[in-house]
């Protein structure tokens, strides 16, 4: 008897009908306790992807989510507390710029970040390629860290939103992860347990993003607004772009190594202004800038001056990670074998795969096939060109890092596939910032 009542709840979903909050309470509580095997809840995941949720459902696992953990109480911190999340991509090392930038701005960031996974990188491995940097710290190290230094940067712990954490790694090995109600109560879940005031959400759209039409993208900015603005915290999307990697590096040392340069004041521009716009989001919507665009102005400005970068080096220190990375970013271990990739004839730069370079990273080793898989922190790609760049015979395309000779070749392979060449200019690109989602549309 015990056995039919989550295969009928799994046919009913299948078939498209509304499951009960009672019939989906009880399925994924008795799922977190093991009453529920995986392949139940697998076959679950998948009826989801096909079917979706309705506004009702979604809404109820949310709430299971969230409260299936702790959620934080950060009342007696004074600052605002506002977040980012990004959905994924490549070369996206924001977050480790604009979290101490906001920090130094009056914000307080209690970011839970995630690792890597197929193309696209994590925050928390990008972290690690600090030497010492801690990103598993128990909930009172990380209110304490949140205290002294205005953030945290951290990995999911036990004690929050457990329940997504168990299903993620369920909804990885059934490729069940690109469901939009998913990722929205996967990704809201864990920021609605940092008991925040505000949050901003980098929803990508290209082909390097999970999700690479802009009409997917709306619908998940759309959905996770409603869902932040429905529990009471201030919730703004930007569409940004995923067609190039963000930035010139790609791989997760070299990438950390480009935020601190970014954080000094010295960063490409993309990054730049990503970064601050972001930022500025963070301030408006925690009250500390009168109006988004005041919000971005004072961002762009303490970026460009390197406001920043004594915030980073509390926070690393904080962290347990060496302090004089922040100063000095290459003390950051490097690959033993570089290589530049030179252009074999002229032309122009018509585009840039940021999957094939993604993919490219993990073919190195520096990126995850499956959760758990080790990683070598200092591999990648770093980029010499845009698309619309001239190129004549001999000029560099971009440099392969990589841990050994056979890696150099696998990797200069790679580099110049995802750099394509042409006779005429390219169109003009998307823009990197496209459209923002708030609660009134």
């Amino acid at each position: 008897m015990r056995e039919a009542i989550p295969s009928r709840l799994i046919e009913k979903k299948r078939v498209g009908e509304e499951l009960e909050p009672e019939e989906l309470r009880s399925f994924f509580l008795g799922f977190l306790q093991g009453d529920v095997p995986d392949y139940q809840m697998a076959a679950l995941l998948m009826a989801v992807h096909f079917q979706g949720l309705t506004p009702g459902e979604l809404e109820c696992l949310l709430d299971l989510m969230i409260h299936s953990g702790e959620v934080l109480n950060l009342e007696d911190i004074p600052a605002p507390k506002v977040d980012k999340h990004s959905t994924g991509g490549v070369g996206d090392k924001t977050s480790l710029v604009l979290a101490p930038l906001a920090a130094e701005l009056g914000a307080c960031v209690p970011m839970i970040s995630g690792r890597g996974l197929g193309h696209t990188a994590g925050t928390l491995d990008k972290l690690e390629a600090i030497p010492g940097f801690r990103t598993q710290l128990s909930l009172p190290e990380f209110r304490w860290v949140l205290e002294e230094v205005g953030a945290a940067m951290i990995g999911q712990t036990e004690e929050i939103a457990p329940l997504d954490r168990r299903l993620y790694a369920l909804r990885d090995a059934t490729s069940t992860v690109p469901s939009l109600p998913l990722i929205s109560a996967s990704i809201m879940s864990k920021k609605l347990a940092e008991g925040l005031q505000g949050l901003v959400l980098d929803v990508k759209t290209g082909e390097g993003a999970f999700l690479p039409d802009l009409e997917s993208s709306l619908a998940l900015a759309r959905t996770m607004v409603e869902l932040g603005e429905g529990r009471g915290v201030r919730t703004s999307a930007l569409i940004t772009s995923m067609d190039v990697p963000l930035g010139r590096a790609v791989g997760n040392g070299l990438e950390t190594r480009e935020a601190l340069d970014c954080l000094a004041g010295n960063g490409p521009e993309d990054l730049a202004d990503l970064s601050a716009s972001l930022t500025g989001e963070m301030l408006f919507l925690g009250g500390l800038a009168a109006n988004l665009e005041a919000g971005v102005a004072r961002a762009r400005e303490a970026l460009d001056r390197g406001a920043g970068l004594e915030r980073m080096r509390k926070l690393v220190e904080h962290q347990g990670g060496d302090p004089s990375v922040v100063e000095d970013p290459s003390r950051i271990p490097a690959a033993p074998e570089v290589q530049v990739l030179e252009a074999s004839a002229p032309g122009f730069v018509t585009g840039i795969s940021p999957v094939s370079l993604g993919y490219g990273v993990v073919e190195l080793g520096g990126g995850r096939r499956r959760i758990g898989d080790p990683v070598d922190l200092r591999v990648g790609f770093v980029l010499r060109v845009r698309p619309g760049d001239r190129l004549e015979e001999g000029d560099p395309i971009g440099e392969v890092h990589a841990a050994d000779a056979s890696g150099l070749r696998l990797g200069m392979e790679r580099l110049g596939t995802a750099v394509r060449l042409g006779e005429e200019a390219p169109p003009p690109g998307a823009p990197l910032i496209g459209e923002r989602v708030v609660a009134s549309g």
